[in-house]
C-alpha cells in the first residue's frame, strides 16, 4: 500500500477498540463510498496485523494462540530462486536440499534478447524441470511458476510436458489467472497440481471462485495483500473446507511473521515461499527459521520486537477522519 492509502485505513480506526479487530476492519474495508481496491486491502492488511499484535501483547500471548493453537510443530518452506537455465539448474536444487529445504522453485528462463517465444519458452521451461527433478531426488519436491506467461495452448502443453517429472504444483500457468472459466478448459487436459493467488486480495478477488470450484490444489495469497490475519484466517477455512493447501507467497519479514501465526493454526497443507531468512536492522527479532523450516515461539503478538530508531518515519496518523456507510440495529457493518 502506499502513504496515503494507509493514512486513509487509519484515520478509520484512530479512537477506537484495538481489540475488536473484525469490527475494525470491516470499519476500514467499507467506511468509503467506492469498494477497496488491492493497494487499499494491502495498506489495510498491515494494520490488521499490527492490531493482532497489540492484541496478543496486551494478553501476553502468540498470535497463534488466539487463533486456535498450533496445528503443526513448524511450517515446511521452500526455496525461491527465480530465473533458471538448464546449466547449474540440477546443481542449484541439490544445494537447496541440503539447505534443509524441502522443495525449489523457479519462474522459467530468460528468454533470449528479451524477447518471450512461448514455443521455445515450453521446452526449454520442460527441460529445466527435468534438471530440477534430477536434482532434488526422490524425495525432494520442485515447483514451477509459470508466471502469467503463457495462453492456453502453450499452458496445457508445457502442463503435459512436465506431468511425468511430478511437480508440487504449477502456479499461474495462465495469464488469466481469476479466470475460473479458463481454469476449468485447463484442469480438464493436465494432471499437474495447480496454484494461483500470489496476486489476490480479499477473498471476493479470484479466490473463492478457485478454491469452491476445485480448479486449484494450492492458494498462493500472503498477508497483508488479503487484508491481514482477519481476513487470511477467513481465506483459510474456505481452504480448509475445500481440500485447499496453502502456500503463501514469500512477503517482508514482519508480514512473514503473521503468516506464520496464521499458517501454524492450519490444519491443512501449509508450506512457505523464502527468498531469504535474514532480518533486517530494524528487527531486534521476528521469524524463527533453522534448516529450511520456520519454527513457532512463544514471543507475545506476532513475535516481532521492532526498533524505530533503525527506520524513517514517514507519517503520523492521530486525527480520526469520518467513516460512512450503513450500519445494523446491532452496530455492525451492512453496506458501503
Amino acid at each position: 500500500g502506499t502513504r496515503d492509502m494507509i493514512g486513509d485505513c487509519a484515520g478509520a480506526i484512530i479512537g477506537q477498540d484495538p481489540f475488536r479487530t473484525e469490527y475494525l476492519w470491516q470499519r476500514m474495508y467499507r467506511g468509503t463510498f467506492y469498494p477497496p481496491g488491492r493497494e487499499k486491502i494491502h495498506a489495510l492488511g498491515a494494520l490488521d496485523c499490527a492490531l493482532w499484535d497489540i492484541k496478543g501483547k496486551a494478553l501476553n500471548a502468540p498470535v497463534y494462540q488466539l487463533l486456535g493453537g498450533r496445528a503443526r510443530a513448524h511450517i515446511e518452506c521452500y526455496q525461491s530462486l527465480g530465473t533458471l537455465g538448464l546449466k547449474g539448474a540440477r546443481e542449484e536444487a541439490r544445494k537447496v536440499r541440503e539447505k534443509g529445504f524441502r522443495a525449489i522453485r523457479f519462474h522459467g528462463s530468460d528468454p533470449a534478447g528479451g524477447v518471450f517465444n512461448s514455443r521455445k519458452a515450453v521446452d526449454l521451461t520442460a527441460a529445466v524441470c527435468a534438471e530440477l527433478r534430477e536434482g532434488v531426488g526422490p524425495d525432494g519436491d520442485w515447483i514451477l511458476d509459470a508466471h502469467t506467461r503463457f495462453d492456453m495452448p502453450d499452458a496445457v502443453r508445457l502442463c503435459k510436458l512436465v506431468e511425468p517429472l511430478n511437480p508440487f504444483f504449477v502456479e499461474d500457468p495462465i495469464r488469466a489467472i481469476n479466470d475460473p472459466g479458463l481454469f476449468k478448459i485447463l484442469r480438464a487436459q493436465t494432471g499437474v497440481p495447480l496454484a494461483a493467488g500470489e496476486q489476490f486480495g480479499d477473498k471476493w478477488d479470484g479466490t473463492q471462485p478457485l478454491v469452491e470450484q476445485g480448479l486449484i490444489d494450492y492458494l498462493r495469497v500472503a498477508i497483508p495483500n488479503v487484508g491481514g490475519i482477519t481476513e487470511y484466517r477467513k481465506i483459510a477455512a474456505l481452504c480448509e473446507t475445500h481440500y485447499i493447501g496453502l502456500v503463501p507467497h514469500f512477503t517482508a519479514p514482519i508480514s512473514t511473521a503473521a503468516v506464520v501465526h496464521a499458517a501454524l493454526a492450519f490444519p491443512g497443507p501449509v508450506m512457505n515461499e523464502v527468498l531469504t531468512a535474514s532480518l533486517p536492522a530494524y528487527l531486534k527479532s521476528g521469524f524463527e527459521f533453522k534448516d529450511g523450516k520456520i519454527y513457532p515461539n512463544d514471543r507475545p503478538g506476532i513475535g516481532v520486537v521492532f526498533d524505530p530508531e533503525k527506520t524513517h518515519l514517514i507519517d503520523e496518523i492521530v486525527k480520526p477522519r469520518a467513516v460512512s456507510g450503513y450500519q445494523r440495529p446491532d452496530g455492525s457493518f451492512t453496506s458501503l
